[in-house]
């Protein structure tokens, strides 16, 4: 089942209330030393309960953008401060912005993961039905304490450019390490699964058991 990214951050109504009266006074519309709505008209302007636009009038005067006194109204008193603060809010939705498509792009990777982990599951389930059907056709090898290249990562030995093969997985101590990449080791009792190009195991084991 998909997942879904619940990253979206939601503004508070009054927050929102805040922000639109500053945006108002950054833009010119409303002046310094203006007066504008009284609590009670800002909450029937936008249909909000008079505690949500008595928090809305109250961010702004903390943030001295406005001034608010009981039977004054509320009062324009900084320009400035109103454009800094619409700044800042619009560096936070940058952020958020971000922050969201990211969140949203490792979850689609974690799915692919999900996928790419059942797809090498079936294949070595299927790998080792097909084995038991056709012997001449292997797809994986032991690793014993006789392998040239014990204790060695993949990379290190180069095991694709001189197989052809890609390994898709490791099984060890009972378990199966899928997407094991190029800096896995390969242990004594290892078991590697692999893909080779001609469909035949005998490329690998000749790599990793030369003749002496």
């Amino acid at each position: 089942m998909e997942e879904k990214v619940k990253n979206k951050i939601s503004i508070p109504r009054y927050q929102q209330i805040a922000i639109e009266i500053a945006s108002r006074i950054s833009s010119g519309q409303y002046k310094v030393g203006e007066k504008i709505y009284a609590r009670s008209s800002i909450a029937s302007q936008y249909g909000v309960s008079s505690e949500t636009a008595r928090r809305a009038i109250c961010i702004l005067c903390d943030l001295e953008i406005v001034t608010s006194e009981k039977g004054s109204g509320v009062i324009i008193k900084s320009y400035e401060n109103a454009v800094n603060f619409i700044k800042q809010y619009s560096k936070r939705q940058t952020i958020d912005t971000i922050k969201e498509n990211l969140l949203k792009s490792i979850a689609r990777q974690q799915k692919e993961m999900d996928t790419l982990n059942e797809c090498l599951s079936d294949l070595i389930a299927a790998s080792e039905h097909f084995r038991s059907m056709n012997p001449f056709m292997p797809f994986e090898v032991k690793i014993t304490s006789e392998c040239s290249y014990l204790n060695k990562t993949v990379s290190e030995i180069q095991f694709w450019q001189h197989t052809g093969a890609t390994v898709l997985a490791i099984g060890r101590n009972g378990n199966v390490i899928k997407s094991p990449g190029p800096y896995a080791i390969l242990l004594e009792n290892d078991i590697i699964y692999f893909l080779s190009q001609d469909d035949s195991s005998q490329r690998v084991k000749e790599f990793l058991y030369p003749i002496k």
